[in-house]
């Protein structure tokens, strides 16, 4: 790794400027520069992006993770002259993804509507809480807000102890996933049409969306689902169980011939005649029993052995793992479900691969994550800037450079 991009992608040749903060946007952008895409991230001087802050063990672990495949500028936007470099990067650009306040663009007078004017292609992202319009657009959107405004607080947890909210930032994962690919399907159409668009992606609605069935239940029959732990509102067996080496499994027999098999593994057959579980709706009324009866079985045997049985029985199970048994599992390490990505500053660092996995056109590793500002000067080179220009925009601290950092 020399801080230069070496491998191709699918979505070479494609320039992104990245405006965004924090984890949506940075994931968003991740995911295009995997694929191959040239992210320019612009920071702010000294700071950089938010996602720098988040440190573990004294490493910007989430900013290694989301900071790969992009190049960074630190950019002093606040002043007229940092936004006039501001829009000499957007003319280089095919794709703009910002994360401000709605109406901080056009207080900087770069309307949507005026940059699609200057550059008819560009595909202009805006990454809000609630959106660019309605009531709450100028409320802060923070995902913690969203999870629980979405409903998804409301499901997650058990009935008898309050709602729970992940213990990740789901909805800016989430919302990032779906935004880079509404990126490329924008691209796409702007490549046939020659016209861009704006896409206006806010965090609440991406998470409304993963309850598919949920309004149209409440609609036709003003049910609404409540928190129901770890089992399933609509299918029985579904839950976590705790085995007898003190280990967990968790099993989901949505099917009739799933649950059946299922009772033949546990060496109780004669439950598929029971009318307390002979179909899934006498399952659901009768949950209680049936994971007594599950537990109970899987409370004198090992998390391996149960595996192992119901898996030989055709059933389906798998262990709940941590973070550390997830990364030594046989299939993970097979599939290459993690990479190693070389750091100036930390060495190898284990990383989630690209995903997802094109077998023709497979993304790639090829930048690790950037210093703040470390390729500023290449940006400014690239926009039109020459080498007095670049000093003077320097000189003005405008434009601050970085360094990698150096092994300890």
């Amino acid at each position: 790794m020399n801080g230069e991009a070496t491998l191709k992608g699918p979505l070479e040749g494609l320039r992104v400027l990245d405006l965004s903060r924090l984890v949506c946007g940075n994931m968003l952008t991740m995911l295009l520069g995997d694929f191959g895409a040239d992210v320019v991230k612009v920071e702010q001087p000294g700071a950089g992006d938010p996602l720098r802050a988040w440190t573990a063990a004294g490493v910007s672990a989430h900013w290694k993770v989301y900071g790969r495949n992009k190049r960074s500028i630190a950019l002093d936007l606040r002043p007229a002259e940092g936004r006039a470099v501001l829009e000499r990067l957007i003319a280089a650009a095919d794709v703009l993804v910002e994360g401000y306040r709605p109406g901080t663009l056009e207080r900087w007078g770069l309307a949507p509507e005026i940059l699609l004017a200057r550059h008819p292609r560009l595909v202009i992202l805006r990454i809000s809480g609630f959106g660019q319009s309605g009531a709450y657009r100028m409320r802060a959107g923070y995902g913690s807000l969203v999870e629980g405004m979405s409903g998804f607080a409301s499901r997650n947890g058990f009935p008898d102890r309050p709602p729970l909210l992940p213990s990740f930032p789901m909805a800016d994962m989430v919302a990032g996933m779906l935004g880079a690919f509404s990126v490329v399907t924008a691209v796409r159409s702007s490549e046939a049409s020659g016209h861009g668009q704006v896409i206006d992606l806010s965090l609440l609605e991406p998470m409304v969306a993963m309850f598919g069935a949920d309004a149209l239940l409440h609609g036709l029959t003003g049910q609404v689902r409540g928190r129901a732990g770890s089992r399933g509102g609509s299918a029985a067996p579904r839950n976590t169980y705790k085995t007898g080496d003190g280990g967990w499994l968790t099993i989901s027999a949505p099917m009739q011939s799933m649950a059946e098999k299922l009772f033949d593994a546990i060496g109780r057959p004669e439950m598929k005649s029971d009318p307390r579980f002979v179909t899934n709706a006498a399952r659901l009324e009768n949950v209680e029993a049936l994971d007594a009866e599950i537990t109970a079985w899987l409370a004198t045997r090992s998390v391996a052995y149960a595996w192992a049985t119901l898996d030989a029985a055709g059933v389906t199970a798998a262990p709940i793992y941590d973070a550390g048994q997830l990364a030594s599992d046989p299939h993970i390490l097979s599939r290459g479900v993690f990479a190693t990505m070389p750091d100036p500053e930390c060495g190898d660092l284990v990383m989630p691969a690209v995903t997802p996995r094109l077998m023709g056109t497979a993304g790639s590793l090829r930048l690790p994550a950037p210093a703040i500002g470390q390729h500023g000067r290449t940006i400014l080179a690239e926009a039109g800037y020459d080498a007095s220009a670049i000093e003077a925009l320097l000189e003005a601290k405008i434009v601050e450079t970085g360094q990698p950092a150096q092994p300890a």
